[in-house]
């Protein structure tokens, strides 16, 4: 399976502007600059993106996991968090929080938290990432 998106630049880093497109047509020409990544302006940027993939990617391995143990979600609800840090190195992805909310009638807790620990590090996206992975993971009503 392979998957692409591509990135298109003019000008400089700080006065420049860019767009972002992905093979599906999701996202078309989806405005980013220095001003989306570093600022408050209007548009996407790409740690954005990276922690979209993983709260994404995250739930479908939780779902795939609870499956695995008996359970179907009624619903799965992440948000990742993403950090960057200035390194020494330059700016750097230190850590993504998971925080996911369950909905499983009749969940069995330690099955669910062991599903849930399962596939944060089976999730190709948490995988592919250099980064601290933390999560929790809550059980709600």
């Amino acid at each position: 399976m392979q998957r692409t998106a591509s990135a298109h630049w003019s000008g400089g880093l700080k006065d420049g502007k860019g767009t972002v497109s992905t093979q599906s047509g999701v996202l078309n020409q989806t405005q980013y600059s220095f001003s989306t990544r570093f600022e408050n302006g209007v548009g996407t940027n790409p740690e954005e993106l990276i922690a979209a993939a993983h709260a994404g990617c995250f739930t479908m391995a939780l779902s795939a996991q609870l499956g695995n143990a008996g359970m179907t979600a009624e619903s799965l609800d992440t948000t990742a968090k993403l950090t960057m840090d200035k390194t020494d190195a330059g700016f750097t992805i230190t850590a993504i929080h998971l925080e996911v909310k369950a909905k499983i009638p009749g969940a069995d807790k330690a099955k669910f938290e062991e599903a849930a620990q399962n596939a944060e590090k089976g999730c190709p996206v948490s995988r592919a990432l250099n980064a601290k992975i933390t999560m929790e993971a809550q059980l709600v009503s």
